[in-house]
């Protein structure tokens, strides 16, 4: 048995006295595919950077050695002057961050990023690293390879930034690829491909490869041990077999019972013979499309995002709507919501959206959205009770400081936030919430004026399982409690499984099959839907 390629003994971090990780030991061989899973603020992905000494204004002690040929003994990653350590990063060990929004300059090109790499690690000229950046990413399976390098980070899809990112990190055939999070709210079909590539990538260089996730689908196929991490510690480790199949810490067993569960009010009578709360027909959305060439000069073409959908929500009902990415579905829910132009007809609460504002407010009040990410959603300059009360001073100007603020806590209440968890509640701001915590004041902040619908864009896309079944089983008390109905956007097949009545499957702009979510997603008709629940 050769030696490991990393061996971590007594990892610790911690950032103002306070351990986050708190002396941890694992290993990796060769070749091998090992997965740190848990919740957020477990210390995985502290962990991985640490390896690399990324992590800013923090106190590391312990050893990472890392084998390296020729050299006796291992390299402590943790000991090593900057300068040497400057060597092995993006050399012999590589890292894909989880947002490649972020992680990549948005003022260069991908290509001139990827080529950057090659020219200070590898030495080689501006002229073959532009080449070499091109084929990277044709080795990643992106699509018009010469033109993408070209492009800017925003002038690309979420999985294409992540296949930029891919072959960033493999510029230089690192022995160690540490993935934070590669495939964290990619669709479907993405993250199977992103896998995929992974995997062929691995093989083909036999690199070892460290992902930190909590995606427990993803571990178990991909992974060949697991880590489980909780607040600090490796509470379980083995391979990934035998962890899932006989789970021996509690923290184990209650990922692996996170599954969302079905907890909505089923009715006998058809979707169709209730009255819509909202109701659309051959609804259309385009966009200006510039025309190559000379006749771009006299007229504009058009890109069509959604084609022609037609759809009804009656009241206490969730419609499903899923498909990959770039089929349609937000756009859908902007034009749902009048934030977009559109033809066809569309109605809300027995009214037609108008294009003047002051016009579609008994609308507002009734129809109402909770975006993906509530920390981009959420001002960060307002307190909670600011945040929250905002609606009621547009619908209800006329209520007194003191009935807005008993209407605040109820809201909050409804949604599982009280002064006696968090003292100082209504004075707080977004940041001192976590992830899940943010998402029920996002939903606490709609609930306040009463509304009847709720458009839900991902709503748990980015939270942790054990999050994630929580947020879903307060939508589905409250949709019970209240009788809400959810338009509800998701690419999680688990997710419309636990919520939806009906469903809704989207590809290209088109809705390609539609029907009750048991005879769309147990008996699927078109291919496309096949493939979407085969890859789930």
């Amino acid at each position: 048995m050769s030696r490991p390629l990393l061996q971590v003994k007594d990892l610790r971090v911690s950032f103002s006295g306070k351990e986050v990780v708190r002396g941890i030991d694992f290993s990796l061989a060769p070749g091998e595919k090992l997965a740190l899973v848990g919740e957020s603020g477990s210390g995985k992905t502290v962990t991985a950077l640490s390896l690399l000494r990324l992590v800013q204004d923090a106190a590391i002690s312990g050893q990472a050695l890392f084998e390296n040929p020729g050299a006796e003994p291992a390299a402590d990653l943790l000991s090593l002057p900057e300068r040497a350590l400057r060597g092995i990063r993006g050399r012999d060990i590589a890292m894909i961050f989880q947002e490649p929004m972020t992680a990549l300059n948005p003022l260069f090109t991908v290509g001139n990023q990827i080529a950057e790499v090659l020219q200070l690690k590898e030495g080689i000229s501006p002229s073959a690293s532009a080449q070499k950046a091109i084929d990277l990413l044709a080795s990643t399976g992106i699509p018009e390879p010469e033109r993408r390098a070209n492009s800017y980070p925003h002038q690309l899809s979420g999985g294409q930034r992540q296949r930029a990112m891919i072959a960033m990190a493999l510029a230089c055939r690192p022995r160690l690829l540490l993935a934070d999070e590669p495939t964290t709210a990619l669709d479907v079909t993405l993250r199977s491909q992103i896998l995929e590539l992974l995997s062929d990538l691995q093989r083909q260089n036999g690199m070892a490869v460290l992902l930190i996730t909590h995606d427990l689908n993803l571990v178990r196929r991909f992974a060949d041990r697991v880590a489980v991490m909780e607040n600090g510690h490796i509470v379980e480790l083995g391979a990934v077999d035998e962890v899932f199949s006989s789970p021996r810490h509690p923290y184990t067993r209650k990922l692996m019972d996170s599954k969302p569960v079905r907890s909505v009010v089923e009715t006998s009578i058809p979707a169709a013979e209730l009255p819509p709360l909202m109701q659309a027909s051959q609804l259309r959305v385009a966009y200006p499309k510039p025309i190559p060439g000379v006749k771009g000069w006299f007229k504009s073409g058009e890109f069509v995002a959604v084609k022609g959908a037609s759809f009804s929500i009656a009241p206490g009902r969730t419609l499903g709507i899923v498909g990959e990415s770039g089929s349609g579905k937000s756009t859908l829910a902007l034009a749902s919501l009048g934030l977009l132009e559109f033809s066809g007809q569309l109605r809300a609460a027995g009214h037609a959206w108008s294009r003047n504002a002051a016009g579609n407010q008994a609308i507002r009040k009734v129809v109402q959205v909770v975006f993906q990410d509530p920390f981009s959603s959420l001002s960060p300059r307002m307190t909670v009770e600011a945040l929250v009360e905002e609606g009621l001073q547009v619908h209800e100007p006329l209520l007194s400081r003191e009935e807005r603020r008993n209407r605040v806590e109820q809201s909050l209440a409804d949604v599982g936030m009280s002064e006696q968890q968090f003292p100082g509640l209504l004075r707080r701001y977004p940041h001192e919430f976590s992830g899940g915590q943010r998402q029920r004041l996002a939903i606490a902040r709609v609930l306040v004026i009463n509304p009847r619908l709720l458009v839900l864009d991902e709503p748990t896309s980015a939270l942790d399982v054990t999050i994630q079944k929580q947020v879903l089983g307060l939508l589905q008390r409250l949709q019970r409690e209240r009788g809400l109905s959810y338009l509800l956007i998701t690419h999680d097949m688990d997710v419309i499984r636990a919520m939806a009545h009906e469903v809704m499957v989207m590809k290209d702009g088109e809705i390609v099959e539609s029907g009750s979510v048991f005879e769309v997603l147990d008996a699927p008709r078109h291919a496309y839907t096949r493939i979407l629940v085969a890859q789930s």
